[in-house]
């Protein structure tokens, strides 16, 4: 056997691990890390008969790992070297290296924080950036600093910046191996327009086939695209040389060892994969790639604070994973089904999963370890706030944690259970109502795609049909190659090891009645209330509706497990079961709010109350109420003159003009209050809420004093100061007294007939002479001949002009020579 390119740096990796306590390996693809470094620390003295645990980001890969270092032991795996996943271990009294997925390590670190028995924690693929992989090396870091100094953490990577990781391990030392990649040609084919995908992508993967030697492996989104090319290639037909294997998560484990292994009837394999296969994986014979060029992540809407997938486009570094895939035992090609504008403008790397998921499984492990500020711990990439927010408030919700964010005994029970939070509230409260086999149906569904997917009966959202064929199954537990009977299979044996984890008793129930009441437990913020015709409101008030007229449409109430939120304002339900009245009443009676609601109705002018009994946003019960606190009504018309505007209220001549001069101080002197609308309105609480008491309507409301209440707001020693400053009127020559027009503040109006500003040489003033009035000179008419803010100057020049024209029009009225010597009057003539 050829050497793997490892072999040449462990002698350094092992030397930097004997003097200190952290490293970061960054080993190219092929290089075979993953299987040799474990082993090479096996015999360190340091390790003292202890553990090495390595974590693996995906099951397959962990298994696979777990194999192939046993086989090179000459042992089963389960001796020396074993593994732990999900639903699946195979370990002894002597295994030394144990290869688990990150849940796993998460587990030991929250039983054990001192990881008694364990020498080394490896994390193998860290590039990949997963949750649970952030969060293992967080809390590991932490019981090293606390508890175990003498930990060795080992990041491995392809692909990482080793910078930051290195910083983040305290400066820890780097090692770089290259990898042993055979020349990989790369070849561009994006589709013509309109062409589907599953489609050129079978046109591509037989043109590969016919050009080149070697497996194939195909890189596709999701199950549901492999199924669609898996048929799309059947239906063109294959030649008996080939043979078609699909390669994901869900798949059992029998059907994915046959896609890794070497064909038993040596024929040439095409495997159609997700990126379960981008890393950690070496399928010997793969010789092309050809790669979609999409992927799919689990992203958090916050919108509709529901996580959903989303297919996207990979990342440049994604992209060279795959590629490398075909250069690991021989020269291969890789077929990209995209172009050479597209590549250019693919992002670096996958954005860490840390950034745009749900965190509520985050906050609740932190508040098991007894962390309430995540930043207190070290990450590459701190959890969101905002986030980190929702999933505590969620916790709260499902009763795992105080307002304070200390964890109690029920949340310390659902974080050992290791399922979502969700489902763990349910799984426990279902157990004390000896509802526990139902529950585990319903969890085991909800952790795996629909079984009914792709079947006529997938119209049906319905859950309880979902466990009836569960419960079948659980009690036949016959085997099938039908694709929708393996995916039943599976889930009923996930519904089986959460019955075994939680010592339950009973099997799958029958009676599925209270399958939306278990609901509930789980999603207390999708209880939805019918709006008619399949439509809910749900309590987190977002409406959902049903995709087609079924018998769930009926239902008053129902629980929401699954939606599909990204099409349209309503999110159509895919998963739900209905809720009775008298179980969402006992059951969620400490969520249920009853109180008085006092609202302003635009249309009838007036505050309304009314009782009403609420569970967040929906409401199930109202009546009318007939004594309504004084303060909630006040309230409300404070609400319905925001809503009004200002003009709802009783504004004579006088109390307009009052507000004008308030306005005119406070441009002068900020010390005197705002007047205009905005400041009154959003202060309405401070200067008028006190006169609204015993008021209910905008009839009421023409009952205030204004002038008086705006007087109250500048206090008597303002009020004398603006009377001297800012006054009502001024007397004119006549003796008469005019009101001075303040609406333009800026600039104060002071209109008066012509005649009887005669013998004033200057213009009027206002504000301790400071503020000239503009002053409307009036003809007999009482129509504007001039506007101007200077007397004298009109007197001198513009008066003849006026004069000249008006004399004739007016002949009764006094037009004299000179109008400064000339005797002022509000009659034609002067008597």
């Amino acid at each position: 056997m050829n050497e793997l390119p490892i072999q040449r740096v462990l002698p350094e990796l092992v030397e930097r691990l004997r003097s200190d306590t952290s490293a970061v390996l960054i080993a190219e693809p092929g290089a075979g890390k993953t299987t040799q470094v474990p082993l090479a620390f096996l015999n360190e003295p340091w390790l003292l008969g202890r553990k090495i645990i390595m974590l693996e980001p995906r099951r397959l890969a962990a298994r696979a790992a777990a194999e192939y270092m046993s086989k090179m032991l000459g042992e089963q795996t389960g001796e020396t070297v074993g593994y732990r996943v999900r639903m699946d271990s195979k370990t002894g009294k002597n295994t030394r290296i144990e290869v688990v997925t990150e849940g796993i390590l998460t587990r030991m670190l929250q039983n054990d924080p001192e990881l008694e028995g364990v020498g080394m924690i490896i994390f193998d693929e860290f590039h990949e950036r997963n949750l649970q992989g952030d969060l293992g090396l967080a809390l590991a870091l932490e019981s090293r600093g606390v508890l175990r100094e003498d930990l060795r953490i080992l990041v491995m990577s392809a692909t990482l910046e080793a910078e930051p990781v290195a910083a983040l391990l305290g400066q820890a030392s780097v090692v770089n191996c290259p990898g042993r990649q055979f020349p990989v040609e790369t070849i561009y084919r994006p589709p013509a327009n309109g062409q589907k995908l599953e489609q050129h992508l079978a046109a591509v993967i037989r043109e590969a086939a016919a050009a080149h030697p070697g497996d194939i492996l195909a890189f596709l989104p999701g199950a549901g695209e492999i199924r669609r090319l898996h048929a799309e290639l059947d239906r063109a037909g294959l030649p008996s040389e080939y043979v078609v294997r699909p390669l994901y998560g869900q798949l059992p484990q029998k059907e994915q060892d046959a896609a890794v292994r070497p064909d038993m009837e040596n024929r040439r394999k095409i495997i159609l994969s997700t990126s379960i296969a981008e890393t950690s994986l070496t399928i010997d014979g793969v010789r092309i790639v050809v790669d979609s060029g999409y992927m799919r992540t689990q992203l958090f809407s916050p919108r509709s604070g529901m996580p959903y997938l989303a297919t996207g486009q990979v990342s440049r570094a994604s992209a060279d994973q795959r590629r490398g895939r075909a250069g690991r035992t021989a020269s291969g090609v890789a077929y990209r089904l995209w172009s050479h504008e597209v590549q250019d403008h693919l992002r670096q790397r996958n954005q860490p999963e840390i950034l745009e998921t749900d965190l509520t499984a985050l906050a609740l492990e932190l508040a098991a370890w007894g962390v309430q500020e995540p930043k207190s711990l070290l990450w590459l990439d701190p959890p969101p706030d905002a986030a980190f927010e929702r999933g505590r408030e969620l916790l709260q919700r499902l009763g795992a944690i105080n307002r304070g964010g200390m964890i109690n005994d029920k949340g310390k029970r659902m974080a050992e259970l290791g399922m979502h939070p969700r489902l763990a509230a349910m799984m426990l409260q279902a157990a004390e109502m000896g509802l526990g086999g139902l529950a585990a149906a319903i969890a085991a569904l909800l952790q795996e795609r629909d079984i009914f997917r792709g079947s006529p009966k997938n119209k049906d959202a319905d859950i309880r049909s979902r466990i009836e064929a569960i419960s079948l199954w659980d009690q036949r537990d016959i085997t099938s190659a039908d694709t929708e009977e393996t995916v039943l299979k599976r889930v009923a044996h996930e519904s089986r090891h959460v019955r075994k984890q939680l010592g339950i008793k009973e099997g799958v129930a029958a009676d599925t009645e209270k399958s939306g009441l278990l609901l509930s437990f789980a999603y207390p913020d999708r209880i939805g209330q019918s709006r008619g015709g399949g439509k809910f409101l749900l309590t987190s008030g977002r409406g959902v509706e049903l995709p087609g007229a079924q018998l769930l449409s009926r239902s008053s109430y129902v629980t929401v497990a699954a939606v599909d939120d990204q099409k349209g304002a309503e999110g159509k339900i895919l998963l739900a079961a209905p809720l009775s009245a008298e179980d969402l009443q006992r059951y969620h009676q400490d969520d249920i709010q009853e109180e008085m609601i006092v609202e302003w109705d635009s249309v009838l002018s007036t505050a309304k109350a009314r009782n009403q009994t609420s569970l967040g946003a929906i409401i199930l019960r109202e009546s009318q109420a007939v004594q309504p606190p004084q303060e909630l009504v006040a309230a409300a018309l404070l609400t319905g003159i925001r809503t009004e505007g200002l003009d709802i209220l009783p504004w004579n001549k006088q109390a307009k003009q009052l507000r004008q001069r308030l306005q005119l101080m406070h441009l002068a002197d900020p010390d005197w209050p705002e007047m205009t609308a905005e400041a009154l309105l959003g202060n309405l609480e401070e200067w008028l809420l006190p006169y609204l008491y015993g008021m209910r309507s905008r009839t009421d409301l023409q009952k205030l004093q204004l002038t008086a209440i705006l007087e109250q707001m500048m206090g008597w020693d303002k009020k004398n100061r603006l009377d001297k400053e800012v006054p009502t009127h001024i007397t004119v020559p006549s003796g008469s007294r005019i009101a001075v027009d303040y609406s333009d503040p800026m600039q104060p109006v002071l209109a008066v007939k012509l005649q009887e500003m005669f013998g004033l040489h200057e213009t009027p003033r206002i504000g301790h002479g400071k503020i000239p009035l503009t002053l409307h000179l009036l003809s007999p008419a009482q129509r504007p001949v001039q506007i101007t803010s200077d007397l004298a100057s009109f007197w001198k020049s513009g008066y003849f002009e006026v004069r000249k024209d008006l004399k004739g029009r007016y002949p009764k009225h006094y037009w004299p020579d000179d109008p400064l010597e000339a005797i002022p009057t509000r009659r034609t003539k002067p008597q």
